[in-house]
């Protein structure tokens, strides 16, 4: 620590303006901090290397609380460990974002009275192209505003041509190793969008829909089925029941007549129905749910699809060329005429997918898709992390890990979308499959056609941690920055990228893992802790607050309420009050450097020192050591409040205040002091700089005259312990603290002095007179002092003379009142409480609560009492 503080060079000590303004600050110093190549990083360095990638916003998306809240934690703990020695990369790039990019170049045709048909898939996206350059990564100059410490100069797009080698690279590998195959699943699918979607891209909600009891069958052939789809009974290619159940044996095995369609299907037993729930029996329809596709598979039953990809009805003449949901009303209305109708509820509250860009009610399809093989990938994943290759912060997370990947289905990777990698496999004209390379031609000739999907997103994502260094090429950037040192990302994105990118880095990297680390963050909340969202009205531009409190505040409260795993509520007020601890520092900051705080040369020796100095100092160099280890826990909410309680609470209101005295009185104590101060306010604003960088790095090189604190050296626990002179100040900080406490319930105004004596000699102490009495506004005694008051605290005596200051007779009958009221109290809550038929009947929540009355009522009279004894004597 002291080290550090010698090479600085001599402060300027300019004088810094009264207040602190962000908005001057913040845009200016951002830009000189990449000016001067701060956040580059040279694979060229003989620096141990730290390396995160940042999680690849989408091209179409602005800064949201949830990217301002990421971005800070890993903002912090790049920029320490760059202020540590690390040759640190924190890698910036945007994500294609397939089908939300897709839909909004869609909508800007609309407007336009054309779609993307009319323009053809090169013209379409050319203009998506288009688009990108001149409206897409609006979110890259708001991470300006947030001060993200990202290399700039490497700044990727996951459409770019290196990342679209590696894509097709990674493809082409799987493709030959048997691990990527076409086949017919049912699969999410967007009747507006026209494409499957992944499972991250449905949005569940709770729909008013109904539940319709329908006969099958005939006579003691009959049996009850129930649904929330009528629509789909077109498709039904059997009935299912479980094989223990009695009541359905006599039917499993025969054929029973299917309403409406003149078809007659099966009933077949499998494990999968649950006997308890509704009649025991469910339909079954292959071509329209995953569970009954999947009883298909098990059974050999066939798969009808009834409906087009836009939702319409395919079959059955009455129906044929209805929208899904009209057709639902007209199958009921016809079902109901028929007599099948067994029992109708409406409204039926019901969980179902919505597609999270359009909101469109998902149908699940069966449908031909590219799938990826997950099974050895998925081990492999697992096995990292129960190895311990991987660690998992928090490590209950683990648990959750393990669960998906253990349990993995095939990915479905392929989307029918114009915009995003398109499949680099070809099909000829005789049913030929070649999968094509990025360094092979495709094949030529008539009837040769590209396959016309593309990747789901998450594909090219899950390549990002090598993707971005180079890959598939050998490059020094790999080398140097691979694997990542640690993925910082929320709990939501565990299973659709984290889990994925384990697979992919893995799988490409022959056996090598993607990041040592996987730190879990939870999501931003209200200050309420209800989920934030514009059905709500409770959103929140964070652009809006840092305008307002600074980018710093922002930051600030978000960092606090950073623990691993765990949601993080965020109101105004906490904004406002981090702006005021921006505020604190640089007043303290600023006090400092007009009482001549300093720090050239050494640090004096300790024999040199006061006990305020030695404390001060040993409480640093605690802290240095509690934030270092807090860091390496990612546990952000507890070194941030550490800091603020240290700088807060010790340095500014606390050790200031006490140097006050000190600089005073003047002579080489408070040369010594100044020193101290200095070298505090430099460990200090060091250890706060990752978190608040903009107020830092201006007040630090003020007092220092350092280049700049994002290069200057990362605080070091020098070992500087003295538990004697901690133990001295934190007696003097209980006796002013007890006669501060008295002072105010007597009334007295914090400014008001009163005459006292102090008894100190022969106590710790009697060093620190004079500060005592100038932090209590303690005046000395005059020639009729009367001591009215006597306080023995820490083994002195602290006696006041109240006689002019407070009208003893009124304070102790407001005091006698206020008694009263609490004695009243106690014997109202004792009496309930002694009530056995009063405790047998009332909740536990009412009991609980008159227990808390009772114990403030006796801390209260505690209280009062000894008000009354210390007032004088009439």
């Amino acid at each position: 620590m002291t080290e550090n503080a010698q090479q600085q060079p001599t402060a300027p000590h300019t004088e810094l303006p009264t207040q602190y303004a962000p908005a001057d600050v913040e845009g200016p110093l951002y830009e000189r901090w990449v000016e001067r190549g701060y956040f580059e990083a040279d694979a060229k360095s003989d620096k141990p290397a730290y390396t995160i990638v940042i999680p690849p916003p989408n091209v179409t998306g602005s800064l949201h609380l949830g990217h301002a809240f990421e971005h800070t934690l890993i903002d912090a703990l790049t920029r320490r460990k760059r202020m540590q020695g690390y040759e640190t990369l924190w890698q910036p790039g945007m994500d294609h974002a397939g089908i939300a990019t897709q839909n909004v170049v869609e909508r800007e045709l609309a407007k336009e009275g054309k779609s993307r048909h009319d323009l053809g898939r090169e013209a379409f996206v050319e203009r998506v192209w288009q688009w990108k350059a001149e409206s897409g990564g609006q979110i890259a100059g708001q991470m300006r505003r947030l001060g993200n410490g990202v290399a700039w100069s490497r700044d990727r797009f996951t459409m770019d041509e290196g990342l679209s080698r590696a894509v097709q690279t990674v493809f082409k590998k799987m493709f030959d190793d048997g691990l990527i195959y076409r086949a017919e699943r049912i699969i999410n699918w967007c009747p507006r969008c026209l494409t499957a979607i992944s499972d991250i891209e449905v949005d569940y909600q709770d729909d008013d829909g109904e539940l319709v009891s329908i006969k099958y069958g005939e006579g003691d052939d009959t049996v009850v089925v129930a649904t929330t789809r009528a629509e789909t009974m077109l498709g039904d290619t059997a009935v299912a029941v479980h094989p223990d159940d009695e009541r359905y044996k006599h039917l499993v095995g025969r054929r029973i007549k299917l309403p409406l369609t003149g078809r007659t299907i099966p009933v077949v037993a499998d494990t999968h129905v649950d006997p308890e729930f509704g009649t025991g029996a469910v339909k079954v329809t292959p071509a329209h749910d995953p569970n009954d596709f999947a009883i298909g598979q098990r059974h050999g039953l066939e798969s009808l699809t009834v409906m087009d990809e836009r939702g319409v009805i395919t079959v059955h003449g009455p129906f044929e060329g209805l929208d899904r949901f009209e057709a639902r009303s007209a199958i009921v209305a016809a079902l109901r005429a028929d007599g099948r109708i067994v029992a109708e509820k409406r409204p039926y509250v019901h969980s179902v997918g919505h597609c999270s860009r359009c909101k469109t009610t998902l149908e699940p399809r069966l449908s031909l898709q590219w799938w990826v093989k997950v099974e050895t990938l998925a081990k492999a994943a697992g096995d990292a992390v129960r190895d311990g290759r991987v660690d998992i912060h928090p490590a209950d997370l683990s648990q959750r890990y393990f669960d998906w990947v253990d349990n993995l289905n095939d990915w479905c990777i392929s989307r029918q979308l114009w915009w995003g990698h398109r499949i680099p496999v070809w099909h000829g004209p005789d049913g030929e499959t070649v999968c094509v390379g990025p360094d092979e031609q495709p094949p030529s000739g008539e009837g040769w056609e590209q396959d016309t999907d593309v990747l789901d997103t998450w594909f090219s994502s899950g390549l990002w941690p090598f993707s971005t260094l180079g890959w598939p090429e050998k490059t020094a950037d790999l080398a140097k920055f691979y694997p990542n040192s640690a993925m910082v990302t929320g709990y939501d994105l565990m299973f659709f990228w984290v889990a994925r990118m384990m697979m992919f880095g893995l799988y490409a990297m022959d056996g090598e893992i993607p990041f040592r680390t996987i730190a879990f963050h939870g999501m931003v909340r209200d200050e309420h802790g209800k989920k934030m969202s514009k059905s709500f009205g409770n959103t929140v531009n964070p652009l809006d607050w840092m305008d307002k409190y600074g980018s710093d505040a922002l930051r600030f409260t978000l960092a606090r309420g950073a623990n691993p795993g765990t949601d993080v509520p965020i109101g105004e007020d906490w904004v406002q009050a981090s702006r005021n601890f921006a505020n604190k520092i640089w007043n303290a900051t600023r006090f400092a450097l007009m009482n001549g705080a300093t720090v050239d040369g050494p640090l004096p020796d300790a024999s040199a020192m006061s006990a305020t100095d030695r404390w001060i100092l040993s409480r640093l160099n605690k802290t240095v050591a509690q934030v270092d280890a807090f860091y390496e826990d990612f546990q952000f909410a507890k070194l941030s409040d550490a800091l603020f309680h240290f700088a807060w609470d010790e340095v500014f209101d606390w050790y200031v205040e006490l140097s006050k005295t000190t600089f005073q009185a003047g002579g080489e104590p408070a040369e010594v002091s100044k020193r101290v101060l200095g070298e505090v306010l430099d460990v200090t604003l060091k250890l706060l700089h990752p978190v608040v960088p903009f107020v830092t790095e201006t007040l630090w090189t003020t007092l220092t005259g350092g280049e700049s604190v994002v290069v200057a050296d990362w605080p070091q626990d020098s070992g500087f312990r003295d538990d004697a002179a901690e133990r001295e100040i934190e007696t003097l900080q209980s006796v002013i603290t007890e006669v501060r406490r008295f002072r105010a319930d007597q009334g007295l105004q914090p400014g008001q002095r009163v005459p006292a004596r102090l008894a100190l000699d022969g106590t710790a102490l009697a060093p620190h007179e004079a500060a005592i009495r100038q932090l209590l506004r303690l005046q000395p005694e005059g020639e009729d002092f009367t001591a009215t008051a006597t306080l023995p605290v820490a083994g002195a005596e602290v006696a006041l003379d109240l006689s002019g200051t407070i009208d003893v007779a009124a304070e102790r009958k407001r005091l006698a009142k206020d008694l009263a009221a609490a004695e009243k109290e106690k014997s109202q809550a004792t009496a309930k409480l002694g009530n056995e038929a009063f405790l047998a009947k009332a909740p536990d929540n009412v009991v609980d609560k008159i227990r808390g009355r009772l114990a403030k009522a006796e801390d209260d009279i505690t209280r009062i009492r000894t008000q009354l004894d210390r007032l004088p004597q009439q």
